[in-house]
């Protein structure tokens, strides 16, 4: 078959989203499917272009290429859905979050004018009618579906994709938590540098780049762990096989995620226990620390890391 995977781009922007559809590619190359990757430049803001950027997609054609027919489009996340396609099948990473489960937070977009309300409902509408065309939908997770299903009524089937193929392996820990995610405030790593601060003997090492890092990095001086704080940014596979390997523990804590594979590569390189230790225990830290005081905090902290 001749099919089409499609996925909007942020330039210069490389994550999750990215390493899937690339895998995908391969995936169905190798069954001897011939695939291309269709990609879009999408900027979400301000304001109404979060919709005229996804109108590029309707304006697509992908029913046939150079005079050849495209079987089929496959179609990951917002806005890459709305390309029109008689044989159109959605493997759902997300939607617009900021206008569903993220709205009147500190994360939404839209405020409480009358015409960001009335801009938010042409987003769900939007994603309703787009969605509803497509012959099948998958998500990565139930969360997904979740939130697909209570913001269009429209179900779909799980379909959780594999980690990235990376050579997993574990050594001998080296006394340092990882966290690996595109830097943005929904990933809350602020956390983990609040929790590092109550915890001298503890080194933190941050693998990834986005729009929150030089908050993150300011963050980590005025809190004084920019000595054992690393932000190792963008790293190759090898590299980010090797940090996990060399751990103690994996921290993953964002806001309601969609799947998230770092538990799952955690897990790969035998750091389950710690990836879950972590991830449950940092998110909550600052809490625990606020609420009981730093004596309380700084012993919880020490406890736990006293078999490292």
């Amino acid at each position: 078959m001749r099919l089409a995977v499609c996925i909007p781009q942020v330039p210069f922007e490389r994550g999750g989203a990215e390493i899937f559809a690339d895998d995908l590619v391969a995936q169905l190359r190798a069954r001897e499917h011939e695939v291309d990757l269709v990609t879009v430049p999408f900027k979400w803001y301000p304001g109404e272009r979060v919709l005229t950027q996804a109108f590029l997609w309707r304006l697509l054609d992908l029913e046939e290429a150079n005079g050849r027919p495209i079987d089929a489009v496959i179609a990951t996340k917002f806005p890459s859905y709305a390309v029109r396609h008689p044989n159109k099948v959605v493997w759902l990473l997300h939607q617009f979050r900021q206008a569903w489960d993220l709205d009147r937070t500190e994360l939404g977009q839209f405020s409480e004018s009358a015409e960001d309300r009335a801009l938010r409902r042409k987003v769900l509408d939007f994603d309703q009618v787009t969605l509803g065309e497509a012959k099948k939908i998958f998500t990565t997770s139930s969360i997904v579906a979740g939130r697909l299903h209570d913001s269009t009524g429209l179900d779909a089937e799980v379909l959780a994709p594999p980690p990235a193929p990376l050579a997993f392996r574990t050594a001998p820990s080296e006394g340092f938590v990882l966290s690996v995610n595109r830097l943005d405030r929904a990933k809350r790593i602020d956390l983990l540098i609040e929790a590092a601060a109550v915890a001298p003997e503890v080194r933190i090492v941050i693998a990834g780049d986005g729009p929150d890092r030089e908050r993150l990095e300011q963050l980590a001086r005025d809190r004084g762990v920019d000595g054992r704080a690393t932000f190792a940014g963008r790293v190759t596979d090898e590299e980010l096989a090797d940090l996990y390997a060399r751990c103690l523990g994996v921290y993953y804590a964002p806001v309601n995620e969609d799947y998230g594979l770092v538990p799952y590569e955690a897990f790969l390189s035998q750091k389950p226990e710690r990836a879950q230790i972590y991830e449950s225990f940092l998110a909550f830290l600052p809490g625990i620390v606020g609420a009981y005081g730093g004596a309380f905090g700084r012993g919880v902290v020490n406890n736990l890391f006293a078999d490292k």
